[in-house]
């Protein structure tokens, strides 16, 4: 029995839509396509419906992903992860809900999909495992493994199906390698970036402060957290990236103090003295809470991103850019969508470039308290 850790519920498509990703896709010609497929166990016709008819039927688009390997991270409040963003994006292409769940192994999840509980699993499986089952795969690379090597992301990620001639398998495959989405895919994996946390410079540096100064204000963090109902690993993160945990760190701008609060924020949250770390830890985590609830409307975990970008560079500017994306014709509630804006007009303003360092970073801080065990116990 799989084990559910989260569903999501998308827009529900009309007759018209739901048969849309089937009349651009051409399933017989998928091998062919960017390189991606791996053709295993084509079939000739279908005398029943096929998968993505089952799918648009039931308007479910169900996933099974193996835990682990910077797929997707589940212990927050909220999935999050390159594998569990790419599944959602993919459903909201198709206009189907997402329905999420995680295995152990990739035989796990091979198994799910081969005997009908999955339309398809997330997995790392090669070619053997995937001819011992029959199944047939598009990876996530589209050919090119560099794809996402160059994020440390591993590029063995593949879609497996149980049939590479069913227009599901097509449609995923042009899903990921052509056309605007394709590049939507490349900025969710940059985002997802995993080289700089994976660097011995950088667990030594971070092991460094989280086991030398996190314990002086983790309480402090956890109170706060509790009183407002945030996680306070993530406002541990939020500190490390702006002060790394010292209380008298001062920027070039003249924020100060273990949140780097302006004299303004301070000033709006009550805060009297900005390196008093009790302080400065109570205005950070209302400020940041604030943020949250600014953009309440907006899922999780996109919420999250977009309330720690208003943290950086403010809301007004954060807003401006969801008005330009609207303008684009895009969802501006779509943190790939804000991602890809800031990082294609990062050149007109230096704000975007640090935007993207400060929640890609903040990100990978929070996923590596979360899991890391020997940090864990602090």
């Amino acid at each position: 029995m799989l084990q559910q850790t989260n569903r999501i519920s998308l827009t529900t498509p009309s007759t018209d839509e739901a048969q849309h990703p089937s009349q651009r896709t051409a399933p017989l010609l998928i091998s062919a396509l960017c390189g991606g497929l791996l053709f295993l166990a084509p079939q000739s016709g279908f005398s029943e419906p096929t998968q993505f008819d089952q799918v648009q039927t039931k308007r479910t688009l169900t996933v099974v992903s193996v835990a682990g390997d910077s797929t997707f991270f589940g212990k927050d409040a909220f999935m999050h992860g390159f594998g569990y963003d790419l599944a959602r994006a993919y459903a909201e292409d198709l206009n189907v809900r997402l329905d999420f769940h995680k295995v152990s192994t990739n035989a796990a999840a091979l198994d799910a999909v081969q005997k009908g509980k999955a339309d398809i699993a997330l997995t790392t499986a090669d070619s053997t495992q995937l001819e011992k089952r029959t199944l047939s795969s598009v990876m996530v690379s589209c050919g090119n493994p560099v794809n996402l090597s160059k994020y440390g992301l591993n590029p063995a990620l593949n879609l497996a199906f149980r049939d590479a001639a069913d227009p599901l398998a097509s449609s995923a495959n042009g899903f990921l390698c052509s056309g605007p989405q394709a590049i939507s895919v490349g900025k969710m994996a940059a985002f997802y970036d995993q080289t700089f946390a994976k660097s011995p410079i950088f667990k030594a540096s971070f092991n460094k402060a989280i086991n030398a100064r996190l314990p002086m204000y983790k309480t402090t963090f956890q109170l706060n957290a509790k009183q407002l109902k945030m996680d306070w690993h993530l406002l541990a993160a939020v500190s490390y990236q702006e002060s790394q945990l010292i209380p008298t760190a001062v920027s070039p701008t003249g924020v100060t103090g273990l949140m780097m609060l302006t004299q303004g924020t301070a000033s709006d949250m009550g805060v009297t003295n900005r390196q008093d770390p009790v302080e400065s830890i109570r205005g950070g985590s209302q400020y940041l809470k604030q943020m949250l609830n600014q953009y309440a409307g907006i899922p999780n975990p996109d919420r999250l991103w977009y309330a720690l970008a208003a943290y950086n560079m403010g809301p007004g500017t954060v807003d401006r850019v969801r008005a330009a994306i609207r303008k684009q014709g895009k969802n501006p509630n779509e943190w790939v969508n804000f991602y890809q804006y800031i990082s294609d007009n990062k050149a007109r303003s230096g704000q975007y470039g640090q935007c993207m360092d400060y929640v890609t970073r903040i990100r990978a801080y929070l996923e590596t308290l979360k899991q890391d065990g020997k940090l864990a116990r602090i």
